[in-house]
């Protein structure tokens, strides 16, 4: 494939129009971001990797959700990082891409899972009785598997050889990390086709997985309203607000922002956008594995009992 690149270098600009003086928060922002998210997502992997009675389905798929968002966060803020704390915002086009690519895939993949965790919860609620047969160990590995190797690079695999072929005339990546949109910007030639096509998978994925999650909940809420045991409703609920709140944070904002970036109905300020970009992308990642510490029993109490030891 010839290289039709105009630019060798790519400018990693963070929050365009922010003073300097103000670098030192920001780094220290992202700094407990990532350290708040190594931590918290790690030891979810390693507690459920390691503690044999949490080898189940349902916590195959948080784990699973942890090293998604881990591995996210790891492509995206030492760069950024080292942007604030050493000045050094340049990248080549090819570490761009690869980490366009990368973006895309993490979050791809953070759908199939929350899909995937709606149906472990609506087969568990609503279908008890064939729960050990239909989601056992050995079928959420395979199902996991299926989400990281089958079901996330295709959509991704075709947006990022597009990209890589057209001709980029500015350096200026005016965001906190390289995505679709932002490398599209700088491209000399007119991408709206690219962007249309690009708009579309995600819209597909995204809108996708939420409308099943959502309707796998009307199905759950349908079938407890049904129970008169209040002992169900409690169990119930307790269960679904976790996830609802973890999809919330997931999708909601996800939503809004590839609407008014790629279908501009809403006019917002850039660095406002980018705001919106750190608070969907990154709050999640640290929030997530909190909650399920907090809201989950037997990851909090296989914690409680590590730190007991200890």
């Amino acid at each position: 494939m010839p290289n039709r690149t105009a630019v060798s270098e790519i400018v990693l600009v963070g929050f365009p129009g922010v003073p300097e003086y103000f670098n030192s928060f920001l780094s220290a922002i992202f700094f407990l971001v990532y350290t708040v998210s190594l931590m918290a997502n790690g030891i979810v992997m390693i507690l459920v990797t390691f503690s044999t009675h949490l080898h189940q389905p349902m916590y195959l798929v948080i784990a699973n959700l942890a090293a998604s968002d881990l591995l996210f966060d790891t492509v995206t803020l030492p760069k950024l990082l080292a942007k604030y704390w050493f000045d050094d915002s340049n990248m080549t086009v090819s570490v761009c891409i690869f980490q366009m690519f990368c973006v895309h895939y993490f979050g791809t993949q953070d759908s199939y899972l929350l899909l995937l965790m709606a149906i472990d919860r609506y087969i568990a609620i609503c279908q008890p009785l064939r729960y050990a047969f239909m989601m056992n160990v050995e079928f959420m590995i395979m199902a996991c598997g299926l989400c990281w190797v089958i079901l996330a690079p295709p959509t991704v695999i075709t947006v990022a050889v597009r990209i890589s072929t057209i001709p980029l005339c500015g350096q200026n990546i005016n965001s906190l990390f390289c995505t679709h949109s932002t490398i599209s910007a700088l491209s000399c030639t007119d991408v709206s086709s690219l962007r249309v096509t690009a708009f579309t998978l995600a819209l597909v994925v995204l809108l996708g997985c939420l409308a099943l999650i959502i309707v796998s909940y009307i199905l759950i809420v349908k079938e407890i309203s049904s129970s008169t045991s209040a002992e169900n409703w409690q169990k119930a609920f307790y269960t679904c607000a976790t996830h609802l709140l973890v999809i919330a944070l997931y999708f909601i904002p996800r939503v809004f922002v590839y609407i008014v970036t790629y279908i501009p109905l809403i006019t917002i300020k850039s660095s406002i956008n980018i705001l919106l970009l750190a608070l969907y992308t990154f709050v999640p990642h640290v929030a997530s594995p909190i909650i399920y510490f907090l809201r989950t029993k037997k990851i909090a109490q296989t914690l409680r009992i590590v730190f007991r030891k200890k």
